[in-house]
């Protein structure tokens, strides 16, 4: 199975309703691939909910909606056991989580309790309640959005949140011409209502297994440990990125080069990445911060600053 064909007619399903965003659909489909999590955090209006839902829409794969309020219990999230008196037992009821494609929106605005609740299912693909353990339905991908802007109402997602999600993206203000094509697209219907699946469940998990068989040499290896052990040593940080986010870039820099058609990872892979995966697992010291830099200048100072391998002739 082609890779880069799949991951075209997905692009070309969601770009029936998202305009002008073919770097983060592209983004996205890494994720999809990798089977990894997507926190997607931009300003009110921009299209962040819509994205979710077209990404759901152009997959063969059961969908839910969570909608998180302060008062979202995690049984909410999760399900709950009940007795049922008729059969005289208890018995599971599942919520939400139970799906293939579980849309989070507003993250930020659930309690941490009930944010915790996803710590587990987005980590080891599984939930337990009382004393039972459920495994959770392949592929299993959580997209998340929230607001960066509204602090009213919000509780910050714990570091440990934070980094079980593959990517961190942004969507931006569209450019003049988009904003007219948004207009135009959205004057008579949604176009998102007659969005229809173009691959199934069991074909993107055949794609995320052929994704792993992309070739990564020795020196491009070695080129994403020294631009993830680089983030430990700046003076800027205060804490670097884990392993888990070394093992992350490995990972999306071999869908990456599989969805641009290769079956090799080169360094400009690794480089494109690098912003989305890393900048929201590094923290930076709060000298840093006062000066105004962002932990995406640092992550991007950082991949500048690692010498890049060159093929020897």
């Amino acid at each position: 199975m082609n890779i880069q064909e799949v991951a075209e007619r997905i692009k070309e399903n969601i770009n029936q309703v998202i305009v002008g965003k073919g770097e983060v659909i592209e983004l996205a489909l890494v994720a999809l691939l990798c089977e990894g999590h997507v926190l997607i955090e931009d300003v009110p209006g921009i299209g962040k909910t819509t994205l979710a839902k077209a990404i759901a829409r152009s997959l063969g794969c059961t969908f839910r909606r969570i909608q998180f309020t302060p008062d979202l219990l995690p049984s909410d999230v999760i399900g709950i056991s009940y007795f049922n008196q008729k059969r005289q037992e208890f018995e599971f009821r599942p919520g939400p989580i139970m799906a293939q494609i579980v849309l989070a929106d507003e993250i930020n605005r659930a309690t941490p309790r009930t944010q915790s609740a996803l710590l587990e299912a987005m980590q080891e693909r599984q939930i337990t309640v009382d004393v039972e353990t459920l495994l959770l339905p392949r592929p299993f991908l959580v997209l998340a959005t929230q607001n960066p802007i509204e602090l009213e109402g919000t509780f910050p997602l714990p570091e440990a949140q934070i980094d079980r999600f593959l990517l961190k993206i942004k969507l931006g203000y569209p450019t003049e011409a988009e904003e007219n094509t948004i207009l135009l697209r959205f004057e008579r219907e949604d176009p998102l209502d007659g969005l229809g699946a173009v691959v199934s469940a069991e074909e993107l998990l055949a794609l995320q297994e052929a994704s792993r068989e992309v070739r990564v040499e020795q020196s491009v290896r070695e080129y994403i440990v020294r631009v993830v052990r680089a983030t430990r040593e700046h003076r800027a940080a205060e804490l670097g990125v884990s392993p888990r986010g070394t093992l992350a870039l490995y990972k999306t820099a071999q869908a990456l080069a599989a969805i641009r058609g290769r079956e090799f990872v080169i360094p400009d892979d690794v480089k494109h990445l690098a912003p989305h995966v890393l900048t929201h697992r590094i923290i930076i010291s709060p000298q840093t911060r006062l000066r105004g830099r962002t932990p995406e200048e640092v992550v991007m100072e950082v991949a500048d600053s690692v010498p890049v391998p060159v093929e020897e002739l």
